[in-house]
């Protein structure tokens, strides 16, 4: 559990809101902490509470046919999810587990709404996250379609970096949890990954991998 002024002071910080508006989420909210791995909510489970992620990172995972876990959607921090435009409950329609640990702030779907209602700045940042899912959900989708196992990979290195200085990511990907979110195998990544680093495109330093040559890399994205 999180204590209310702090939570307050997590909600600000995650979303760039005003104090008031922080004030009235964490009113309404519960802060909920989860150790990575953990899930936060089960496919099939009946949802009424909407969840604002104040740190960490948090995915929604379905299995296919053949058993290969897939990425839905990444939330991190600032991201909402969850019943988020409606007071009626239905059911998750994908497990959502914290990938780091994560801290969050759970509020009644009735709450959250009125919220919405009320401060015009949550509803600005609601369409905000929402529309950023929706793209990421749509690139994921046009790069399974469009690129080849290796060219995903290539593909979420250069983002990745591009989340910092465009150059590290820090820390390194796990190659299981890179194969996630290419939707490929962890043998597919491992050797891909391999490969950059004896043509030297990228290189491993301590607990980050520097890409060395971002347009050769771009060059490999098919």
């Amino acid at each position: 559990m999180i204590g209310s002024t702090g939570l307050q002071d997590d909600i600000c910080a995650a979303i760039g809101c005003p104090a008031e508006v922080g004030a009235a989420l964490a009113a309404h909210a519960v802060g909920r902490q989860y150790p990575a791995r953990a899930v936060i909510l089960r496919y099939g489970d009946r949802l009424g509470h909407a969840w604002l992620v104040v740190a960490g990172r948090a995915q929604a995972l379905v299995y296919g046919l053949d058993g290969q876990m897939v990425l839905v959607h990444e939330y991190r921090t600032g991201d909402f999810f969850g019943t988020v435009a409606a007071t009626d409950a239905w059911p998750v329609d994908a497990d959502v587990v914290a990938a780091d640990p994560t801290r969050a702030a759970c509020v009644p779907a009735a709450d959250f709404v009125m919220l919405v209602d009320r401060h015009r700045s949550l509803g600005l940042l609601l369409v905000r996250s929402l529309l950023e899912q929706l793209r990421a959900a749509s690139a994921r989708m046009v790069d399974r379609t469009t690129l080849s196992a290796p060219g995903r990979v290539y593909a979420e290195l250069l983002r990745l970096a591009r989340l910092g200085d465009g150059a590290v990511i820090r820390p390194a990907p796990v190659h299981a949890a890179l194969a996630v979110r290419v939707q490929s195998t962890r043998e597919t990544v491992s050797r891909s990954v391999s490969a950059l680093e004896r043509r030297g495109i990228v290189r491993r330093e301590n607990d980050a991998l520097v890409i060395v040559a971002p347009g050769r890399l771009e060059e490999l994205v098919v």
